[in-house]
C-alpha cells in the first residue's frame, strides 16, 4: 500500500501528463480459498501473496491423487490520485486460469474465460479518486468446465493469477485496448524481397471525449541503431465517443535488413496519435518489425528468405520446480535462451499461448515459432465450447500478430487421442464430424484474421483416423506427434511413418510437431531398454530420430517434446507427477540429449562430456585390477575426440552422429576426465570430475576395502540418490566371494506392453520411487560374503501388486494389465536370526508404500551375511537392500 501511494505521488509529479502510463500491480495482494462475498461480512482468512501466484505449488506433488481445482480470491486496495481523474483506467491481466471475475468497490467490472491469453478490464467508472481507497477483488476459478478447453491433457491446470497484472492509464484519445487485449495495431509486410518490402499498418483510434477530435497518426520506423528508416502520416477526424479504424501503407521500403535465425534484425515501429491542432502527444505504442518471407513445400520442406531450412527446436511448458506456472518473465526469457543455445531455429509455443515475454525473446534471439490454443485430446459438442475455442483463437492471433517470429497458428493437438463414444460407432461418427467442423471453422477464422501465416493441426500417430476425418489436409501444414520406440515399441516405425505420409499425401507439407522419450536424470543404464526411464535410452532415441529427420528433405521440421521436465499431476512413474521428456530437468539442469542437440546443430565447434550429470558413479572392480571399465559419451561436432583420465591419455574415438563413446577405467574416488578435439589446429576441450564408488570384486579384498553397497533388485539400471549423494547399483546373481540374490525373478507386470520390468506406480512415503518400483519375486536368499565386522543392514519393501490400478492416459497399447492384489506372507531371517515374522506387506502397509526394515549384524570368522526368505503363502519379495560397514573390530573372533 505504501509502495502504491509512493508510486502515485511519482505519477502526480512526473508522469501525470504522459500519454499512457503502465503501473505494475503485482505486490502485496491478499489471497484466500475461503468463500468470499464481495462487500459481505463473512469471516475469511487471508494471506499476503505476490504475483505471479498459483495455489497449486504443493498439492500437485504430494502422494494424494488430485489437486485443488476451484475458486480462489485475490483482493488489493489502491488509491488513484485526483490528478489522474481524467484518465481512462484499465486493469490488464497477462493471464489467470481459467475463469476470472473482477470487482471494483463491490461492483462487477468484467470477466474473462480462458486461462492462457491476456485480457483487459475497464474500471474508470467504478473508481473513487483523491484520497479514497479502492478495493479490487478478483475471483479466479480453475474448476473443470466442459465448455472451456483444455478438458484433459498431460499437464497440470494450475489455478491463480499466474502472470503479471498492471494498471493502464490512457487519455480520452488512445489506441484501443478493447480489441481482445491486443495492441490495437496490426503490422504486416505483404511483400518482402531482398531488395524491397511493403508495410501495412492497421489500427483503431478511440475518442472517449465529448468533442470531435482532429488527429494526426504518425508511424515512424527506426532501425536497430534507433536511426529513422521510414515514416508515414495520416489525418483523421473522430467524432465524440466513437472509434475509428485506420490504415497506413508504405508501398516501398528499400533494402530491408532481413530477419533470420542467424541475424534476427529487428526494426521498431513507433506509432503516435497527436492532436492535429495543438500537436500534443495523446498516445504512443511501440511494436517490433522484422522483414522476412517464408514458405512450406511438400517435397522440399521449409524456406526462409529463399533459403532452405530444416526447422529444429522444442516445445515448452510454463512451469518450474517450486513455482508451478507462476514463473517470472526472467525465467521465461532464460528458457528461450536455452532453446536457442541448443542449436534451435524453431520453437513451438505449446499447448497454449504463453507469457508475452516468450515471443519477445523469440523475436530478438531468432527463433521461428508456432503458437496454439489449448484444444487438446477431446472436445465438448456444445455451442459454448465452440465459441470459447473461436474466441481463444482470435485473442491469440490479435495479441501476438506483430511478432515476426510467428509463422504458424495452430488450433488443435491430438484431438482424436481419446475419442468419445468408443462403444457406439454411429454416435462416434457424429462426434468425429463435430471435431472436423470445429477444425474447419477455426482454420477459416485463422486465415481470415491473418492471411500471411500458415495454419497447423498437431495429430498423434493414428494416420488413418485423422486422414479419414480430413484432419490431415484441412490445415495448411500437418503436424505429427510421433513416439515410435516409446509409446509404441519399434523406433523403425518412425521413418516408415514419415515415408508413408509423403507417399499418401504428396501435396501436404508436414512437420514432426512432437517426439521424445522420458529420461529421469537419476536413472542410468549400461543396457538401456525402452521405458526404463534411463538417460541412455533417451539419448539413443534422439540420436536415431535426428538421423532419420535429416535424411528427408520433405520433413519440414521437428520439435522435441519438451524443453524441460514439467508437472503432470496425474502421472506416476519413477518421478511421480513429472513428465520427464525434457531435455532439461524441471529446474533446468541439462540432460545428455541436450548436449547431443548442441553437437548436432550448433555451427561453432562443440565438445562436451554429455554424461555430465552422471558424476556419481559406481561399479565392481575388474577381477584382475583395481579399476572398473564403464562407457563415457562425448557429444561433439568435431571429427575425433581424445580422452584423458587423471592426467593420462587413455584413448581416442571417432564422432558418429554427434556422439563418441569411450570405455574408461575408473578408479576409486575422484576421477578427472578431460576430452579434447581440434579443428583447424585449434584445441577445444571439456573437463569433468566423477566420484566413483568402486566395489571390490571379492568383498574380503585388502586393496579395495568394502564400505557400503546400495542395490536395486529386479532392475537393470542405476539410481542416483541426489539428496544423500549415493549410487544404487543393479542387482546380480550371487557368486562366491561376492554378493547377490539366490532364487526368484524380476517383477514384471503381466499383460503390459511398455514396462520392461517393475512398475510405474507412485510409491507413497518416499521421493526415491525407483528404489521401490522393482523387486525380485520368489527370492530365497540374499548373500554378502563380507569379512568380520559390524554392519548396518537395511531391507526395502513395497507391494507392487494391487492398490489403485490406473492406466496412464498416454498408454494406448496395453490391453489390460494384470495388477490384481496377491496374498503373500513370509518370514525373513538374518544369519538364522528372525527379523520379520509372518510378514504381510499388503495387510500391514497396503500396496505401493515404501517400507524400511533396518538391523545391525555382527559377522564373525568371515562367515558373511545370509538373508533367508521363507514363504508361508505366496512368493517372497525384496525390492532393494543396503549394507554398510560400521567397524572392523572383530578380527579376534
Amino acid at each position: 500500500m505504501k509502495y502504491l501511494l509512493f508510486f502515485s505521488l511519482l505519477l502526480l509529479t512526473e508522469f501525470v501528463n504522459a500519454q499512457r502510463i503502465i503501473l505494475p500491480l503485482n505486490n502485496d495482494w491478499q489471497f484466500t480459498k475461503d468463500k468470499y462475498i464481495v462487500d459481505g461480512n463473512a469471516a475469511v482468512s487471508w494471506q499476503t501473496v505476490q504475483l505471479p501466484h498459483t495455489w497449486n505449488v504443493k498439492d500437485i506433488m504430494d502422494d494424494e491423487p488430485g489437486y485443488y481445482r476451484g475458486e480462489g480470491w485475490y483482493k488489493k486496495t489502491i488509491d488513484i490520485t485526483a490528478a489522474l481523474k481524467n484518465k481512462k483506467v484499465l486493469l490488464y491481466f497477462e493471464g489467470a486460469n481459467q475463469q476470472t471475475e473482477v470487482y471494483v468497490n463491490g461492483k462487477k467490472a468484467g470477466g474473462h474465460t480462458g486461462g492462457y491469453t491476456s485480457f483487459c478490464i475497464p474500471i474508470s467508472s467504478f473508481l473513487k479518486t483523491g484520497l479514497a481507497k479502492n478495493e479490487i477483488a478478483v475471483k479466479v476459478d480453475n474448476s473443470y468446465n466442459e465448455n472451456i478447453p483444455p478438458l484433459s491433457a498431460d499437464f497440470t491446470f494450475y489455478g491463480g493469477i499466474y502472470r503479471n497484472v498492471s494498471l493502464v492509464f490512457t487519455n480520452d484519445v488512445h489506441f484501443t485496448l478493447a480489441d481482445n487485449a491486443s495492441a490495437g495495431l496490426y503490422i504486416s509486410t505483404p511483400v518482402v524481397t531482398a531488395k524491397k518490402a511493403t508495410i501495412a499498418i492497421k489500427g483503431t483510434v478511440v475518442n472517449a471525449s465529448a468533442e470531435k477530435k482532429y488527429l494526426r497518426i504518425i508511424s515512424t520506423i527506426f532501425d536497430r541503431h534507433n536511426k529513422k528508416a521510414g515514416e508515414i502520416k495520416t489525418l483523421s477526424a473522430v467524432n465524440p465517443n466513437e472509434q475509428q479504424n485506420f490504415e497506413q501503407n508504405i508501398s516501398t521500403f528499400n533494402a530491408p535488413h532481413l530477419w533470420s535465425p542467424e541475424d534476427p534484425y529487428l526494426y521498431t515501429v513507433v506509432t503516435k496519435i497527436t492532436d492535429a491542432v495543438s500537436g500534443k502527444l495523446l498516445d504512443e505504442i511501440k511494436n517490433p518489425l522484422g522483414f522476412r518471407w517464408f514458405s512450406f513445400d511438400a517435397d522440399k520442406g521449409f524456406f526462409l528468405n529463399g533459403k532452405s531450412y530444416k526447422l529444429i527446436g522444442t516445445s515448452r511448458h510454463q512451469d518450474f520446480e517450486g513455482m508451478g506456472n507462476a514463473v517470472s518473465k526472467k525465467i521465461a526469457v532464460e528458457d528461450i535462451a536455452l532453446v536457442k543455445k541448443m542449436g534451435s531455429n524453431f520453437f513451438r509455443v505449446a499447448h497454449y499461448p504463453q507469457d508475452p515475454s516468450v515471443l519477445d525473446a523469440c523475436d530478438s534471439l531468432g527463433l521461428l515459432t508456432s503458437v496454439e490454443i489449448p484444444v487438446v485430446n477431446e472436445i465438448t459438442e456444445s455451442e459454448s465450447f465452440y465459441q470459447n475455442c473461436k474466441k481463444m483463437q482470435v485473442e491469440m492471433i490479435r495479441q501476438n500478430y506483430n511478432h515476426p517470429s510467428v509463422i504458424i497458428w495452430c488450433y488443435m493437438n491430438e484431438i482424436l487421442l481419446r475419442p468419445h463414444f468408443a462403444t457406439d460407432k454411429e454416435r462416434q461418427k457424429i462426434y468425429f464430424s463435430s471435431v472436423t467442423n470445429l477444425a474447419r471453422s477455426l482454420d477459416s477464422i485463422t486465415r481470415k484474421e491473418d492471411p500471411y501465416r500458415y495454419t497447423m493441426i498437431a495429430n498423434h500417430a493414428d494416420f488413418n483416423r485423422y486422414n479419414d476425418n480430413h484432419l490431415t489436409t484441412l490445415a495448411m501444414i500437418t503436424g505429427w506427434n510421433l513416439y515410435s520406440g516409446w509409446y509404441s515399441s519399434k523406433q523403425e516405425d518412425f521413418p516408415a511413418f514419415l515415408d508413408r505420409h509423403h507417399e499418401k499425401l504428396p501435396q501436404q507439407p508436414f512437420m514432426i510437431s512432437e517426439y521424445g522419450a522420458d529420461a529421469d536424470n537419476r536413472i542410468r543404464s549400461s543396457t538401456p531398454l525402452r521405458f526404463d526411464k534411463s538417460v541412455e535410452y533417451a539419448t539413443q532415441f534422439h540420436q536415431f530420430y535426428i538421423t532419420e529427420i535429416m535424411k528427408r528433405n520433405f520433413v519440414a521440421g521437428a520439435v522435441v517434446w519438451n524443453l524441460a521436465d514439467f508437472n503432470s499431476e496425474t502421472r506416476t512413474e519413477t518421478m511421480p507427477h513429472i513428465n520427464n521428456k525434457g531435455l532439461l530437468t524441471w529446474n533446468r539442469i541439462p540432460k545428455d540429449p541436450y548436449y547431443l542437440y548442441q553437437a548436432s546443430f550448433l555451427k561453432q565447434p562443440f565438445i562436451k562430456i554429455s554424461t555430465a550429470a552422471w558424476n556419481i558413479r559406481g561399479g565392481i572392480a575388474d577381477s584382475l585390477g583395481e579399476f572398473c571399465y564403464q562407457p563415457v559419451q562425448v557429444a561433439s561436432n568435431l571429427k575425433e575426440v581424445v580422452i584423458n583420465l587423471n592426467g593420462k591419455i587413455i584413448g581416442a574415438a571417432m564422432v558418429k552422429n554427434g556422439l563418441a563413446t569411450l570405455n574408461v577405467p575408473f578408479v576409486n574416488g575422484p576421477n578427472t576426465l578431460q576430452v579434447t578435439g581440434n579443428k583447424e589446429e585449434v584445441i577445444f576441450k571439456d573437463t569433468l570430475v566423477i566420484n566413483f564408488q568402486l566395489q571390490p570384486y571379492k568383498l574380503n579384498s585388502k586393496t579395495i576395502p568394502f564400505t557400503q553397497l546400495n542395490i536395486l533388485l529386479g532392475a537393470k539400471r542405476y539410481f542416483i540418490d541426489e539428496k544423500n549423494q549415493q549410487l544404487w547399483l543393479p542387482d546380480q546373481p550371487y557368486h562366491s566371494g561376492s554378493w547377490g540374490h539366490i532364487g526368484g525373478k524380476p517383477f514384471v507386470i503381466k499383460n503390459n506392453t511398455q514396462l520392461p520390468y517393475g512398475t510405474d506406480k507412485n510409491i507413497a512415503g518416499t521421493d526415491d520411487d525407483p528404489v521401490y518400483q522393482t523387486q525380485q519375486v520368489g527370492i530365497q536368499q540374499y548373500r554378502f560374503d563380507v569379512p568380520a565386522g559390524t554392519y548396518e543392514l537395511t531391507l526395502h519393501f513395497a507391494e507392487l501388486q494391487g492398490g489403485v490400478i490406473k492406466m496412464p492416459p498416454y498408454n494406448l497399447t496395453d490391453t489390460g494389465r494384470d495388477e490384481n492384489a496377491v496374498q503373500r506372507i513370509f518370514n525373513v531371517s538374518v544369519n538364522d536370526e528372525v527379523l520379520l515374522h509372518n510378514f504381510n506387506i499388503q495387510q500391514q502397509y497396503g500396496a505401493a508404500t515404501a517400507i524400511v526394515k533396518k538391523t545391525k549384524v555382527t559377522v564373525v570368522n568371515n562367515a558373511g551375511i545370509t538373508i533367508a526368505f521363507n514363504s508361508i503363502e505366496g512368493e517372497s519379495v525384496l525390492n532393494a537392500i543396503q549394507l554398510k560397514k560400521l567397524d572392523s573390530f572383530l578380527s579376534k573372533f
